[in-house]
């Protein structure tokens, strides 16, 4: 009797297991979805220091460190997109062994910039924007989009063509973004040492190119960076033996505003309708057809 219950169950163990073995051996192996593609791991750069996390960590950190979680769920889910497209792309360019250099917010950062008391409610929100895009991408011409985004604008974005000057970008238009302008960041001033520099170039949207520095010139990029201004959009003027330099925006300017495009989700805007207007031109495509292209 025993022996006749042990074949028996030997026998319902197969039927049930047929269908898998026979799908198996005509298709082979089932394909990685998305979801698990974004489960693999990737070495990144930590505080000078290689580490090995999976790319949803990695991606989750980085929207930690470059928006506010306070902002709306459609603005956090056009950010996942742009997070995710930059990240796929580096792969696609350097490969899958590359170690991606963007900063990011660990999950001990997290507590410390949002309180123990925020966190676990700020990282689900991440994290939900983030799997709710899950596997999308901005592509144009096949490729991953470059997609550029700033905290706040002068009350423009800048033309990709003038910025980057190359016209490989055709979908970073000048975008209006009026609301910017009422944000409590829109104009800040900054006292220095008096110093002779002068601003030589500017561009349509009305931020600085070149900056002349006594013999030298740099472009307002660097200079911004070299003098921690707020935005690449600013003006000298020299008085009383000081340097006075008041910015207008939050940023380089060039691509996405995050502030406008939280402003367009109060208003009823979903995610792939602000990367629609930010990034004219492009398209929303499934990461699987980048990875698929590299194998």
């Amino acid at each position: 009797m025993l022996q006749r219950m042990k074949r028996l169950g030997s026998y319902l163990i197969i039927i049930v297991l047929l269908p898998y073995i026979i799908t198996v051996f005509l298709n082979g192996p089932s394909v990685k979805t998305t979801g698990k593609i974004e489960e693999d791991c990737i070495m990144v750069e930590n505080d000078g220091k290689e580490t090995e996390m999976s790319i949803e960590e990695y991606c989750i950190g980085r929207l930690a460190k470059e928006i506010p979680a306070s902002y709306e769920e459609e603005a956090l889910k056009a950010q996942a997109v742009l997070v995710r497209t930059t990240v796929y792309g580096q792969i696609r360019e350097a490969g899958s062994n590359t170690v991606l250099p963007d900063e990011f917010w660990t999950t001990d950062e997290m507590r410390d910039q949002w309180g123990a008391g925020k966190y676990s409610a700020n990282y689900d929100k991440l994290r939900s924007a983030w799997q709710q895009t899950e596997g999308q991408v901005l592509l144009y011409g096949g490729n991953p989009a470059s997609v550029p985004y700033c905290r706040l604008t002068n009350g423009n974005t800048r033309d990709g063509a003038e910025v980057l000057g190359s016209e490989e970008y055709p979908y970073l238009k000048i975008k209006e973004c009026p609301l910017d302008i009422e944000a409590k960041e829109q104009m800040q001033t900054i006292i220095l040492d008096e110093m002779d520099v002068e601003v030589t170039a500017a561009d349509t949207a009305g931020y600085v190119l070149s900056v002349r520095a006594g013999e030298e010139t740099v472009n307002g990029e660097e200079f911004r960076k070299t003098y921690g201004l707020a935005s690449s959009c600013f003006t000298l003027q020299n008085y009383d033996g000081k340097l006075r330099i008041t910015t207008r925006g939050v940023g380089h300017g060039l691509g996405m505003s995050q502030y406008t495009a939280n402003r367009m989700a109060e208003d009823g805007s979903a995610f792939h309708e602000i990367l629609a207007y930010f990034f004219e031109g492009t398209e929303l495509q499934e990461v699987a057809d980048i990875v698929r292209d590299t194998e």
